[in-house]
């Protein structure tokens, strides 16, 4: 985040000169004026606006992982609740931390509030750390008094997005495994085996049949053009990787993967229940409505989803209540609009979107051991078709050869 000095007048006229990290010199002008000053020359330091950029670098190699925020975030409460003062606080867990980038964060955040700056100002100012719900929920207990309760809401979520996330990656961890090896050993076979029957066959004077044939095709497309190959992937690589960090990129690629047979149902149930969850809790604390669903765009994981709640919110705007909107929407099914309007009816919202998680989370879990139990029999049959294939095309030839000598 870009730095700036600062000369300002304070309350009782005297003139003081500072530092301050903002977006822009009217956003430095409005945060010193929340501290009570007076801005009268606000200037951008040179090489500050670097500064993002280093830690963007940084933070590919020193991520902070979520068991150590969910463990900060517990240590933050816990001291907010024994009535610390929020410097101590900040300071004790800095000196506790042993994470580097965490440390090094938590000490920006300690100055900034000790310079004035809000708790949620201060943490806002490292979203690679703390995501917008992280800093939402921190705004809204600061507002009601009840952060303490707020972190522990908090802290659920973040679990329950861990295990949602960890479930899944531990389901597609043999799948990758098995079809990593596959893909090596077609290439082994291909490129190391088949050349050396190949030789024998063509001495021999046999007519190949289609399998051989077309393992020769692919044999000599791999040795003869494997730069264009290599070209072709390194640039398809390229063009993925930029279209797909685009707008209009994640949105193709989260609406094409909600449409994949049995992955795409489990995806689109696990972004309902990560819906259900944070909006129950947002609703819980306290959060608007507007400011809830700008939170649950930002956070929903699917950009296909995130575009729906975002075009509910004019209506919103309207007086119209959610369930209405929702009822529009392509991927929010109608046990989801039906608990959100009885919800509003009651005014149980949060409650009934509690029950809305926990039946999503159950269904996550059962979506997901029918996704392993039904990629085990298709790896077992992809497995059975290479091998076949290359058992074809080896000796098919050999019992030509066999019938000839005879």
């Amino acid at each position: 985040m870009p730095k700036f000095n600062y000369q300002a007048i304070t309350e009782t006229g005297a003139t003081t000169r500072g530092d301050i990290d903002a977006d822009s010199a009217e956003s430095a002008s409005g945060l010193l004026a929340a501290r009570g000053l007076i801005p009268t020359q606000v200037t951008a330091v040179r090489g500050a606006a670097s500064t993002g950029g280093t830690e963007g670098i940084s933070s590919l190699f020193s991520a902070i992982k979520t068991p150590e925020l969910i463990l900060f975030t517990k240590q933050l409460k816990t001291l907010i609740r024994s009535g610390v003062p929020m410097l101590t606080i900040l300071q004790v867990l800095e000196d506790q931390t042993e994470h580097k980038r965490l440390k090094s964060i938590l000490g920006r955040i300690h100055q900034d509030i000790r310079d004035g700056a809000s708790l949620y100002d201060a943490f806002r100012r490292h979203p690679s750390v703390f995501s917008p719900l992280y800093c939402s929920m921190l705004r809204a207990g600061e507002s009601s008094g009840a952060l303490p309760e707020i972190l522990d809401r908090l802290v659920y979520v973040i679990e329950h997005e861990h295990k949602v996330k960890s479930d899944i990656k531990s389901a597609m961890t043999y799948p990758i495994i098995v079809l990593s090896f596959l893909t090596m050993a077609f290439f082994i076979l291909l490129v190391g085996v088949i050349p050396r029957f190949v030789n024998v066959f063509k001495g021999a004077g046999l007519t190949l049949p289609l399998p051989t044939r077309i393992c020769i095709g692919l044999y000599e497309l791999i040795t003869q053009y494997w730069y264009v190959l290599a070209a072709a992937v390194v640039i398809g690589g390229i063009v993925f990787l930029v279209y797909g960090r685009t707008e209009q990129g994640r949105f193709v690629r989260d609406t094409l993967l909600l449409r994949m047979p049995l992955a795409g149902k489990l995806l689109q149930k696990s972004s309902l229940s990560r819906f259900a969850s944070i909006f129950s809790i947002l609703q819980s604390s306290g959060v608007d409505i507007l400011d809830a669903m700008d939170i649950l765009s930002g956070t929903i994981g699917n950009r296909a989803i995130s575009r729906q709640l975002e075009g509910i919110k004019d209506r919103l705007r309207e007086g119209r209540g959610i369930s209405g909107p929702l009822r529009q929407t392509k991927y929010f099914t109608p046990m989801v609009v039906n608990m959100v309007a009885v919800g509003e009816e009651s005014g149980n919202l949060d409650t009934l979107l509690r029950d809305v998680a926990g039946h999503y989370d159950t269904e996550v879990e059962y979506a997901t051991k029918k996704l392993s139990d039904a990629l085990a029999p298709i790896l077992t049959i992809s497995l059975a078709v290479v091998v076949g294939f290359f058992a074809l095309a080896i000796f098919l030839p050999m019992w030509d050869l066999t019938l000839k000598t005879k």
